[in-house]
């Protein structure tokens, strides 16, 4: 019985999961948030992530590159080091530390405000004052963060190439032609495809999980908390495990049109 009661209220959870997902849809397209409160999150989503983001990409680049060289210098392959750096950071590294980093910074911080203005009951104030809480404090988050989202992928994206570039040259003093050149032999526009698709699908995952576990807190500054720290273990589980599932999918549908083409 308690497996059952555990099972049920779990599913009860993804129901509401999947409400929440739809009502921010449609408070979006049918009466879209104000541009003040959209400008003020592609600040704090956007522009005061590129730090931590900046810093994560560069020494990701470093050591993809060191540890290319390492390996493959004694086996004449030093020339795939540029290859395996913008290969590793568009399609899987550049997105997934990205996801990760917005959530630690952007996701903790979004659950700990609206997980404390509804154990506040500030949230039942809105609602009293017919202000929608969706389109006020969850719609504008989720357009920023939709938006901001895949451009602090690239950013992470070319700091990695950079930081592989920078380490290759001027430590390993390889040519800086024998880093680049083969980049656009090897690299692909699908490859890119599936970084932004990655990108845009964990930034609904980390807006989506953030948002609603902020606005299903109790239990005052303990509950706080808890949601806080559950919001960030439950993205970071989602991204990973949709990311081996994307991967899969996409380079399977990939491999189908391409065969069907051929």
């Amino acid at each position: 019985m308690e497996f059952l009661r555990s099972l049920g209220h779990i599913l009860d959870l993804i129901g509401e999961y999947v409400r929440h997902i739809l009502a921010t849809t449609v408070s979006i397209f049918t009466r879209p948030p104000q541009w003040y409160l959209i400008r003020d999150q592609l600040y704090q989503i956007g522009v005061l992530s590129l730090g931590v983001v900046s810093l994560t990409g560069f020494f990701t680049g470093l050591v993809i590159a060191t540890q290319t060289i390492y390996q493959l210098a004694d086996k004449g392959l030093i020339g795939a080091t540029g290859i395996m750096v913008i290969k590793a950071m568009v399609t899987e590294l550049g997105p997934i530390l990205t996801a990760f980093m917005v959530t630690g910074r952007v996701g903790a911080a979004i659950t700990a405000q609206l997980g404390t203005m509804e154990v506040s009951e500030q949230v039942d104030a809105l609602l009293s004052m017919s202000v929608n809480p969706l389109r006020y404090l969850v719609a504008p988050r989720f357009i920023a963060g939709i938006f901001m989202f895949p451009l602090l992928t690239i950013f992470c994206i070319f700091m990695g190439i950079f930081g592989g570039y920078l380490i290759s040259v001027y430590f390993f003093k390889m040519a800086p032609a024998t880093y680049f050149d083969p980049m656009p032999l090897y690299t692909t526009p699908f490859d890119f495809f599936v970084g932004m698709f990655k990108a845009t699908f964990f930034a609904i995952i980390i807006l989506t999980v953030t948002t609603f576990m902020g606005l299903k807190t109790t239990g005052g500054a303990e509950g706080v908390g808890k949601s806080t720290t559950g919001s960030v273990v439950l993205c970071y589980t989602l991204i990973l495990f949709s990311n081996f599932f994307i991967t899969i999918g996409l380079n399977l549908i990939h491999t189908e049109i391409n065969r069907w083409l051929l």
